[in-house]
Protein backbone atom coordinates (compact mmCIF):
# COMPACT_ATOMS: atom_id res chain seq x y z
CA UNK A 1 0.00 0.00 0.00
CA UNK A 2 2.84 2.40 0.87
CA UNK A 3 4.44 1.71 -2.52
CA UNK A 4 1.14 2.41 -4.30
CA UNK A 5 0.81 5.73 -2.47
CA UNK A 6 4.31 6.69 -3.60
CA UNK A 7 3.52 5.74 -7.18
CA UNK A 8 0.42 7.95 -7.06
CA UNK A 9 2.50 10.77 -5.61
CA UNK A 10 4.92 10.35 -8.52
CA UNK A 11 2.17 11.57 -10.87
CA UNK A 12 2.05 14.80 -8.78
CA UNK A 13 -1.71 14.54 -8.10
CA UNK A 14 -2.01 18.16 -6.89
CA UNK A 15 -1.02 19.23 -10.42
CA UNK A 16 -3.72 17.02 -11.94
CA UNK A 17 -6.40 19.47 -10.87
CA UNK A 18 -5.69 21.12 -14.22
CA UNK A 19 -7.00 18.00 -15.98
CA UNK A 20 -10.16 18.08 -13.86
CA UNK A 21 -10.78 21.73 -14.75
CA UNK A 22 -10.15 21.03 -18.44
CA UNK A 23 -12.64 18.17 -18.24
CA UNK A 24 -15.23 20.53 -16.79
CA UNK A 25 -14.53 23.23 -19.38
CA UNK A 26 -14.46 20.92 -22.39
CA UNK A 27 -17.60 19.07 -21.32
CA UNK A 28 -19.43 22.33 -20.56
CA UNK A 29 -18.63 23.61 -24.04
CA UNK A 30 -19.79 20.32 -25.57
CA UNK A 31 -23.02 20.38 -23.53
CA UNK A 32 -23.85 23.81 -24.87
CA UNK A 33 -23.78 22.52 -28.45
CA UNK A 34 -24.74 18.82 -28.30
CA UNK A 35 -26.25 16.24 -25.92
CA UNK A 36 -23.57 14.94 -23.58
CA UNK A 37 -22.89 11.37 -22.50
CA UNK A 38 -21.67 11.88 -18.94
CA UNK A 39 -19.88 8.52 -18.85
CA UNK A 40 -17.92 9.44 -21.95
CA UNK A 41 -17.07 12.76 -20.33
CA UNK A 42 -15.78 11.03 -17.19
CA UNK A 43 -13.85 8.43 -19.20
CA UNK A 44 -12.26 11.13 -21.35
CA UNK A 45 -11.38 13.03 -18.17
CA UNK A 46 -9.73 9.92 -16.77
CA UNK A 47 -7.74 9.53 -20.00
CA UNK A 48 -6.53 13.12 -19.81
CA UNK A 49 -5.65 12.78 -16.13
CA UNK A 50 -3.66 9.60 -16.76
CA UNK A 51 -1.84 11.26 -19.65
CA UNK A 52 -1.02 14.29 -17.52
CA UNK A 53 0.22 12.05 -14.70
CA UNK A 54 2.33 10.12 -17.19
CA UNK A 55 4.01 13.29 -18.40
CA UNK A 56 4.82 14.27 -14.81
CA UNK A 57 6.37 10.88 -14.03
CA UNK A 58 8.38 10.70 -17.26
CA UNK A 59 9.53 14.28 -16.66
CA UNK A 60 10.91 13.18 -13.28
CA UNK A 61 12.68 10.24 -14.92
CA UNK A 62 14.48 12.37 -17.51
CA UNK A 63 15.18 15.19 -15.04
CA UNK A 64 17.01 12.78 -12.77
CA UNK A 65 18.88 11.17 -15.67
CA UNK A 66 20.06 14.59 -16.89
CA UNK A 67 21.08 15.74 -13.40
CA UNK A 68 18.55 18.57 -13.31
CA UNK A 69 16.78 17.10 -10.28
CA UNK A 70 20.06 17.12 -8.38
CA UNK A 71 20.53 20.87 -8.86
CA UNK A 72 17.00 22.23 -8.74
CA UNK A 73 15.61 24.13 -5.76
CA UNK A 74 12.09 22.85 -5.35
CA UNK A 75 9.01 24.94 -4.65
CA UNK A 76 5.42 23.73 -4.14
CA UNK A 77 4.85 24.52 -7.83
CA UNK A 78 8.09 23.55 -9.57
CA UNK A 79 11.09 21.24 -9.42
CA UNK A 80 9.37 17.87 -9.79
CA UNK A 81 8.07 15.46 -7.16
CA UNK A 82 11.48 14.94 -5.52
CA UNK A 83 10.71 11.27 -4.85
CA UNK A 84 13.58 9.87 -6.92
CA UNK A 85 16.40 12.16 -5.70
CA UNK A 86 15.18 11.71 -2.12
CA UNK A 87 15.47 7.94 -2.55
CA UNK A 88 11.81 7.28 -1.85
CA UNK A 89 11.29 5.38 -5.10
CA UNK A 90 13.80 3.88 -7.58
CA UNK A 91 14.32 5.68 -10.88
CA UNK A 92 12.91 2.74 -12.83
CA UNK A 93 9.65 3.03 -10.87
CA UNK A 94 9.17 6.61 -12.08
CA UNK A 95 9.50 5.38 -15.65
CA UNK A 96 7.16 2.48 -14.96
CA UNK A 97 4.49 4.81 -13.57
CA UNK A 98 4.79 6.94 -16.71
CA UNK A 99 4.54 3.97 -19.07
CA UNK A 100 1.64 2.27 -17.28
CA UNK A 101 -0.47 5.42 -17.11
CA UNK A 102 0.32 6.11 -20.78
CA UNK A 103 -0.77 2.61 -21.76
CA UNK A 104 -4.12 2.88 -19.95
CA UNK A 105 -4.69 6.33 -21.50
CA UNK A 106 -3.92 4.81 -24.93
CA UNK A 107 -6.60 2.15 -24.41
CA UNK A 108 -9.11 4.87 -23.57
CA UNK A 109 -8.06 6.76 -26.70
CA UNK A 110 -8.56 3.68 -28.88
CA UNK A 111 -12.03 3.22 -27.40
CA UNK A 112 -13.01 6.76 -28.35
CA UNK A 113 -11.61 6.37 -31.87
CA UNK A 114 -13.90 3.34 -32.29
CA UNK A 115 -16.84 5.04 -30.60
CA UNK A 116 -16.60 8.61 -31.94
CA UNK A 117 -14.74 8.32 -35.24
CA UNK A 118 -11.31 8.01 -36.82
CA UNK A 119 -10.93 11.78 -37.15
CA UNK A 120 -10.00 11.75 -33.47
CA UNK A 121 -6.71 10.04 -34.40
CA UNK A 122 -4.88 13.19 -35.64
CA UNK A 123 -5.78 15.03 -32.43
CA UNK A 124 -4.65 12.15 -30.22
CA UNK A 125 -1.45 11.73 -32.23
CA UNK A 126 -0.62 15.44 -31.99
CA UNK A 127 -1.30 15.47 -28.25
CA UNK A 128 0.76 12.32 -27.71
CA UNK A 129 3.72 13.76 -29.61
CA UNK A 130 3.55 17.05 -27.69
CA UNK A 131 3.50 15.30 -24.35
CA UNK A 132 5.83 12.36 -25.03
CA UNK A 133 8.52 14.49 -26.67
CA UNK A 134 8.23 17.44 -24.30
CA UNK A 135 10.90 16.49 -21.77
CA UNK A 136 13.43 14.55 -23.90
CA UNK A 137 13.23 16.67 -27.08
CA UNK A 138 11.07 19.80 -27.08
CA UNK A 139 12.61 21.29 -23.92
CA UNK A 140 15.92 21.36 -25.78
CA UNK A 141 14.47 23.57 -28.52
CA UNK A 142 13.65 27.30 -28.32
CA UNK A 143 10.33 28.33 -26.78
CA UNK A 144 9.20 24.86 -25.62
CA UNK A 145 6.20 26.18 -23.67
CA UNK A 146 4.04 26.02 -26.82
CA UNK A 147 3.92 22.23 -26.47
CA UNK A 148 2.01 21.92 -23.17
CA UNK A 149 -0.13 24.88 -24.27
CA UNK A 150 -1.23 22.84 -27.25
CA UNK A 151 -1.15 19.35 -25.74
CA UNK A 152 -2.65 20.19 -22.33
CA UNK A 153 -4.71 23.22 -23.34
CA UNK A 154 -6.16 23.51 -26.82
CA UNK A 155 -6.29 19.85 -27.87
CA UNK A 156 -8.03 18.51 -24.73
CA UNK A 157 -10.84 21.07 -25.03
CA UNK A 158 -11.35 20.13 -28.67
CA UNK A 159 -11.08 16.45 -27.79
CA UNK A 160 -13.81 16.64 -25.15
CA UNK A 161 -16.08 18.20 -27.75
CA UNK A 162 -15.22 15.60 -30.39
CA UNK A 163 -15.98 12.58 -28.18
CA UNK A 164 -19.47 14.00 -27.66
CA UNK A 165 -20.21 15.44 -31.11
CA UNK A 166 -18.11 13.24 -33.41
CA UNK A 167 -16.85 16.34 -35.22
CA UNK A 168 -14.75 19.47 -34.81
CA UNK A 169 -16.06 23.03 -34.85
CA UNK A 170 -14.23 26.32 -35.34
CA UNK A 171 -16.10 27.98 -32.48
CA UNK A 172 -14.77 25.30 -30.12
CA UNK A 173 -11.27 25.97 -31.43
CA UNK A 174 -11.79 29.66 -30.64
CA UNK A 175 -13.01 28.76 -27.16
CA UNK A 176 -9.94 26.58 -26.54
CA UNK A 177 -7.39 29.33 -27.23
CA UNK A 178 -7.49 30.81 -23.70
CA UNK A 179 -6.70 27.36 -22.29
CA UNK A 180 -3.73 27.09 -24.63
CA UNK A 181 -2.34 30.43 -23.50
CA UNK A 182 -3.02 29.71 -19.83
CA UNK A 183 -1.25 26.34 -19.81
CA UNK A 184 1.63 27.89 -21.76
CA UNK A 185 1.89 30.49 -18.99
CA UNK A 186 1.64 27.86 -16.27
CA UNK A 187 4.81 26.20 -17.54
CA UNK A 188 6.51 29.51 -18.33
CA UNK A 189 6.30 31.02 -14.85
CA UNK A 190 7.04 27.69 -13.16
CA UNK A 191 10.34 27.64 -15.07
CA UNK A 192 11.58 30.80 -13.34
CA UNK A 193 12.85 29.09 -10.15
CA UNK A 194 14.52 26.32 -12.20
CA UNK A 195 16.46 28.50 -14.61
CA UNK A 196 19.95 27.66 -13.33
CA UNK A 197 19.28 23.92 -13.13
CA UNK A 198 17.64 23.96 -16.57
CA UNK A 199 20.62 25.80 -18.02
CA UNK A 200 23.01 23.14 -16.68
CA UNK A 201 20.74 20.42 -18.08
CA UNK A 202 20.84 21.84 -21.60
CA UNK A 203 17.25 23.03 -21.69
CA UNK A 204 16.21 26.00 -23.78
CA UNK A 205 13.23 27.26 -21.86
CA UNK A 206 12.28 30.87 -22.47
CA UNK A 207 13.88 32.10 -19.20
CA UNK A 208 17.11 30.27 -20.11
CA UNK A 209 17.23 31.27 -23.76
CA UNK A 210 15.89 34.83 -23.66
CA UNK A 211 16.63 35.80 -20.06
CA UNK A 212 14.34 36.33 -17.12
CA UNK A 213 13.40 39.90 -18.02
CA UNK A 214 12.28 38.97 -21.54
CA UNK A 215 10.51 35.84 -20.29
CA UNK A 216 8.65 37.98 -17.77
CA UNK A 217 7.50 40.30 -20.54
CA UNK A 218 6.34 37.30 -22.58
CA UNK A 219 4.40 36.00 -19.59
CA UNK A 220 2.69 39.34 -18.97
CA UNK A 221 1.86 39.84 -22.66
CA UNK A 222 0.38 36.35 -22.90
CA UNK A 223 -1.70 36.96 -19.76
CA UNK A 224 -3.13 40.14 -21.26
CA UNK A 225 -3.87 38.21 -24.47
CA UNK A 226 -6.16 35.86 -22.55
CA UNK A 227 -8.43 38.74 -21.59
CA UNK A 228 -8.19 40.40 -24.99
CA UNK A 229 -9.16 37.12 -26.69
CA UNK A 230 -12.18 36.63 -24.42
CA UNK A 231 -13.33 40.23 -24.88
CA UNK A 232 -12.96 40.11 -28.67
CA UNK A 233 -14.84 36.81 -28.89
CA UNK A 234 -17.65 38.16 -26.72
CA UNK A 235 -17.90 41.31 -28.86
CA UNK A 236 -17.98 39.16 -32.00
CA UNK A 237 -20.79 37.14 -30.41
CA UNK A 238 -22.78 40.28 -29.69
CA UNK A 239 -22.34 41.80 -33.15
CA UNK A 240 -22.68 38.65 -35.27
CA UNK A 241 -25.27 36.72 -33.29
CA UNK A 242 -23.09 33.60 -33.51
CA UNK A 243 -21.94 32.34 -30.12
CA UNK A 244 -18.17 32.30 -30.47
CA UNK A 245 -17.85 32.64 -26.72
CA UNK A 246 -20.88 33.41 -24.53
CA UNK A 247 -21.31 36.92 -23.16
CA UNK A 248 -21.20 35.25 -19.75
CA UNK A 249 -17.53 34.52 -20.47
CA UNK A 250 -16.81 37.97 -19.11
CA UNK A 251 -17.12 36.46 -15.62
CA UNK A 252 -13.60 35.13 -16.27
CA UNK A 253 -12.44 38.66 -15.39
CA UNK A 254 -13.21 37.76 -11.77
CA UNK A 255 -9.85 35.96 -11.79
CA UNK A 256 -8.05 39.21 -12.65
CA UNK A 257 -6.70 39.83 -9.09
CA UNK A 258 -4.78 36.54 -9.27
CA UNK A 259 -3.51 37.44 -12.74
CA UNK A 260 -2.23 40.80 -11.51
CA UNK A 261 -0.40 39.15 -8.60
CA UNK A 262 1.21 36.65 -10.97
CA UNK A 263 2.27 39.41 -13.37
CA UNK A 264 3.75 41.42 -10.51
CA UNK A 265 5.69 38.36 -9.39
CA UNK A 266 7.09 37.91 -12.90
CA UNK A 267 8.73 41.33 -12.49
CA UNK A 268 10.15 40.47 -9.07
CA UNK A 269 11.69 37.16 -10.10
CA UNK A 270 14.96 37.87 -8.29
CA UNK A 271 13.21 37.73 -4.92
CA UNK A 272 12.17 34.13 -4.23
CA UNK A 273 9.99 35.27 -1.33
CA UNK A 274 7.87 37.17 -3.84
CA UNK A 275 8.22 34.77 -6.76
CA UNK A 276 6.87 31.67 -5.01
CA UNK A 277 3.55 33.31 -3.96
CA UNK A 278 3.26 34.56 -7.57
CA UNK A 279 3.48 30.95 -8.75
CA UNK A 280 0.54 30.13 -6.50
CA UNK A 281 -1.43 33.11 -7.79
CA UNK A 282 -0.72 32.00 -11.35
CA UNK A 283 -2.09 28.52 -10.63
CA UNK A 284 -5.21 30.03 -9.07
CA UNK A 285 -5.63 32.38 -12.04
CA UNK A 286 -5.29 29.55 -14.58
CA UNK A 287 -7.64 27.13 -12.84
CA UNK A 288 -10.25 29.72 -11.88
CA UNK A 289 -10.35 31.32 -15.33
CA UNK A 290 -11.06 28.01 -17.04
CA UNK A 291 -13.62 27.02 -14.41
CA UNK A 292 -15.41 30.35 -14.90
CA UNK A 293 -15.37 29.91 -18.68
CA UNK A 294 -16.94 26.48 -18.23
CA UNK A 295 -19.59 28.01 -15.97
CA UNK A 296 -20.25 30.64 -18.66
CA UNK A 297 -21.31 27.96 -21.15
CA UNK A 298 -23.61 26.38 -18.57
CA UNK A 299 -25.18 29.77 -17.83
CA UNK A 300 -25.65 30.46 -21.53
CA UNK A 301 -27.33 27.08 -21.98
CA UNK A 302 -29.68 27.58 -19.04
CA UNK A 303 -30.26 31.32 -19.36
CA UNK A 304 -29.55 32.44 -22.95
CA UNK A 305 -28.23 35.99 -23.01
CA UNK A 306 -30.11 36.97 -26.17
Amino acid sequence: MKKLVLWIKETRPHFLLLSAVLTFLGTSIAWYYVPVNIWHALLAGLGLTLTHGSVNAINDYFDYKSGIDLNVVRTPFSGGSGLVPEGKIPLKHALMVGLVTSFVALIIGVYFVIESGWMLIPLLAAAALCLALYTPVILKTPWPEWSPGLGLGILPVMGFYFVQAGRYDWVVLAASVPSGILVHNLLLLNEFPDVEADKKGGRKTSPVLFGMEAAGKLFRAATVCVYVWIAVCVLATIFTGTVIMPVYSLIAFLALPFALKAMRGSREYADREKLVPALGSNVAFILLTQALLGAAYILEKLFPFN
